[in-house]
């Protein structure tokens, strides 16, 4: 692992697979009674988000008190960035308090990247989330979803995901989780299609590692996993489709449109749903969807990551099952 997690398309494919992997042992912590490692003890973990967020930031946190770490939450609002106070500062003065690592959300996109080149900490970089841009960990418990559910948790370790075949579909142009997944798939073998109205393509998306289709319907019956990405109103300055109605019903996926899936093929949503747009409540509601679950492996995955970049050589998760709390 590099010293930073800014882009998955830094990832090799050894490296994503060693983070699902570790990934795996933590979750197998999940199921203990005492869901506690020592492994981070004494190590600082700074969450610093310029942007809302609730999953994020409480799955970073969870990842991080379950390694036993200390966690100081920053945000944005409220504080000296509200009066002024530039990123480099605010970097200045988490690198003055000992952070050994940084989880950073940003509205700029490249503020992460910005942040781990500049030299104003010493400590691991890791992207949360930065602009229209990248998603890593997003994307990381995503593959370790899909993993799961089309491989099995034990008969995954080690694979990856050559030959599968995953679909993501809306609002691309502005999701920072399409991006990074089309990267990471891309580096784990699946072939990855972009559905979406052509007003939400991105511009030079012929350079990514996918294919793009404007007809879900057409895609549908071969994909293994089907992602529906959230309509992000708040970053729209202008009108990229008719209605909501007219969305609806060319690009949201409905029970009639799952029923052409494969038999075990998956949806997925990063949330939050906008159900009855891009996904209807039938469909949210399925066992075939695997948003929760999603949520329940980011913190595996997050806590793989803040291992892989500050635990050093010692294991993850120790045979004997001991913890700080029963020693």
């Amino acid at each position: 692992m590099q010293r930073h997690l800014t882009s998955a398309a830094d990832l090799t494919r050894d490296d994503a697979v060693l983070i699902l992997d570790t990934a795996e042992e933590m979750a197998r912590v999940a199921d203990r009674p005492i869901k506690k490692l020592p492994t981070l003890r004494g190590r600082t973990v700074v969450n610093l988000f310029f942007e809302d967020s609730t999953r994020t930031r409480i799955s970073f946190e969870a990842a991080a008190k379950r390694l036993s770490a200390d966690v100081i939450n920053f945000s944005a609002k409220g504080s000296s960035v509200s009066k002024g106070e530039s990123l480099k500062d605010t970097a200045l003065t988490l690198e003055a308090m000992g952070a050994d690592a940084v989880v950073i959300r940003h509205h700029d996109s490249g503020a992460p990247h910005r942040l781990a080149t500049s030299g104003w900490i010493g400590g691991s970089v890791v992207n949360a989330g930065d602009g229209t841009h990248e998603h890593p960990t997003q994307a990381l418990l995503d593959a370790f979803t899909m993993r799961r559910r089309l491989v099995g948790p034990d008969a995954g370790m080690g694979r990856d995901l050559a030959g599968r075949r995953i679909t993501i579909v809306g609002d691309v142009l502005h999701s920072r989780v399409a991006r990074s997944n089309v990267h990471l798939l891309h580096t784990l073998g699946a072939e990855v299609t972009l559905v979406a109205p052509p007003t939400l393509v991105p511009i030079g998306v012929e350079t990514w590692p996918c294919e793009v289709s404007y007809d879900l319907d057409a895609v549908l019956p071969k994909s293994d996993a089907v992602m529906m990405l959230r309509v992000q109103r708040e970053r729209m300055n202008a009108a990229f489709f008719p209605t909501e109605r007219e969305y609806a019903r060319r690009y949201g996926l409905d029970g009639d449109r799952m029923a052409r899936m494969p038999e075990d093929a998956i949806v997925m949503h990063p949330g939050p749903m906008n159900r009855g747009m891009e996904i209807t409540a039938e469909v949210a509601d399925s066992p075939r969807c695997t948003a929760v679950e999603q949520v329940a492996n980011g913190v595996s995955i997050r806590m793989a990551v803040l291992y892989l970049l500050l635990g050093g050589s010692e294991p993850a998760v120790t045979t004997n099952h001991r913890t700080e709390e029963n020693k």
